[in-house]
């Protein structure tokens, strides 16, 4: 038998301190109300434990069963719980106040790319040296790209300015890329090999 003193598990054995409890057998049925040394014979007849399943019960509610396998079963449901919790990831595109049509049409599509897998997009403009007395325009650069991914993406921080940087960031839209094919680049298609 083994005893584990922790105020996160359940009392067992010689832990429960109730004189009286009510007592649930091995396959689940009502054995009725025993007192305490009862119920411990009971459990260690049949080479289990006695655990404490209500204790704010009148009287506690205990079943016979064996811990180990218990303690078992319920990190499995809790690591199966955390496993089906969805996990946001954030990426990062980095821009420039002075960018080239061709050159954002590739971060747009970079960004879409990231948006189409699921992950929230922080939008990132650098400004150096001079470009710094003109945030005007890599808001107008944060909008322009606001405004192009407006179908697939909703705005979760505005443009904000901190430092040298100006951050948005943006959160995919669900369903929105159900109806639309994006080119696939080379890091894809390695993706579908692997």
């Amino acid at each position: 038998m083994c005893t584990i003193a922790n105020s996160n598990e359940p009392r067992i054995n010689e832990e429960i301190n109730a004189r009286t409890v009510r007592l649930i057998g091995v396959d689940g049925s009502q054995l009725g109300v025993f007192g305490i040394s009862d119920a411990l014979r009971v459990a260690d007849s049949q080479n289990l434990d006695l655990v404490e399943i209500a204790p704010n019960a009148d009287p506690p509610v205990c079943k016979v069963l064996d811990y180990a396998k218990y303690r078992y079963e319920q990190d499995r449901k809790a690591k199966a719980a955390r496993k089906k919790q969805a996990k946001v990831e954030i990426k990062e595109m980095k821009f420039r106040p002075k960018i080239d049509v061709g050159d954002y049409e590739t971060k747009k599509s970079h960004v879409m790319r990231f948006l189409k897998k699921g992950a929230k997009v922080k939008i990132t403009i650098m400004f150096r040296g001079r470009e710094m007395a003109h945030p005007e325009q890599g808001k107008m650069v944060l909008d322009r790209l606001a405004e192009d991914l407006a179908p697939f993406a909703n705005v979760e921080q505005q443009p904000l300015m901190e430092g040298r940087n100006m951050h948005m960031l943006v959160a995919p839209i669900k369903g929105a890329f159900d109806k639309i094919d994006l080119p696939e680049t080379g890091e894809d298609k390695e993706e579908k090999e692997n």
